[in-house]
């Protein structure tokens, strides 16, 4: 069987419309889509996280949504290694793949753009969390800014597991035995196509805005005292703001502009990764379906 030709990564800020236009295109072009996004893929989050419904993940089968234990840490690296077997198990059965999410660092390492250790420290991760216990985020962050500034300027101070994690990648360069190279589309001679989904400003607010009303009428607050504040997924966007609600430190009112506000700077931190990353090529949605088919030949 003749493989399909190259697979189509759709990156972009979140709430820019990145998972309507996956589907739309995988239901055109026979295809499925795989998550690039460090949050939809743990279980019992689809609210806040903004997954894929079930009327969606039914229209089109989806890969790496959703399966994982929101206590359980998971790297970029090993995110590459499963796309990359998801991509080969999709073009296996003949149809075409889809990339789609927003965690910038995944889909930079899917596309064979960084160099990570493909193994855990376990004495340096544990080092790690002793300090997280002893110094805030914001301390955690100036020792990232260190090491790597050029990561630490894409990840807020107050993202703590984002941090932490960069800072073991970081720390561990260099001093973590090494088994040959990552996982990634590049490694595996498959070729890709990168695109980025552009939104205006004013336009994005108002999605970001329409997304949070939709969230809190959905139940978020039930799903977010479910998932509790120690799992390693509640440092999500929305899930801390949603605790202090619940532990009532804001009124409602309060927790929907701390939403709102909370998922436009996250917005504005993808944008501020995008705009660095390799070969990205920003395109309205009405376009992404023309570059497809003249880049990737997909007809």
């Amino acid at each position: 069987m003749t493989e399909p030709s190259g697979v189509l990564v759709i990156a972009g800020a979140t709430a820019s419309g990145k998972t309507e236009l996956a589907i739309a295109l995988a239901q055109r072009y026979n295809a499925e889509i795989v998550g690039a996004d460090s949050r939809q893929i743990y279980r019992g989050m689809p609210i806040g996280t903004a997954a894929p419904t079930p009327e969606q993940l039914a229209a089109v089968p989806h890969h790496l949504i959703g399966f994982l234990d929101p206590y359980e840490r998971y790297s970029a690296a090993r995110f590459s290694a499963d796309a990359v077997t998801a991509i080969r198990d999709i073009h296996a059965r003949g149809k075409r793949a889809i990339v789609a999410g927003g965690t910038g660092f995944y889909i930079r390492a899917l596309t064979g753009g960084v160099d990570l250790a493909p193994q855990h420290d376990e004495a340096l991760r544990e080092r790690l969390a002793r300090e997280a216990r002893l110094h805030d985020s914001a301390f955690l962050h100036a020792w990232l800014t260190l090491h790597d500034k050029d990561r630490a300027a894409t990840i807020h101070p107050q993202d703590a597991y984002r941090v932490l994690r960069a800072l073991e990648v970081a720390l561990a360069s260099g001093s973590v035995r090494r088994e040959g190279p990552i996982q990634s589309l590049v490694t595996a001679g498959i070729t890709f196509l990168k695109l980025y989904l552009t939104v205006e400003g004013v336009e994005l607010e108002e999605r970001i805005a329409r997304r949070t009303d939709a969230m809190l009428a959905a139940n978020f607050l039930d799903e977010a005292e479910r998932i509790g504040e120690n799992a390693v997924a509640a440092s999500a966007v929305g899930y801390p703001q949603a605790i202090a609600y619940l532990r009532g430190w804001c009124t409602q009112a309060e927790l929907r502009a701390l939403l709102i506000r909370a998922t436009r700077r996250y917005a504005k931190r993808q944008a501020t990764w995008f705009r660095s990353e390799p070969d990205l090529l920003p395109v309205l949605p009405r376009d992404a379906e023309r570059l497809a088919r003249k880049k990737l030949a997909w007809v």
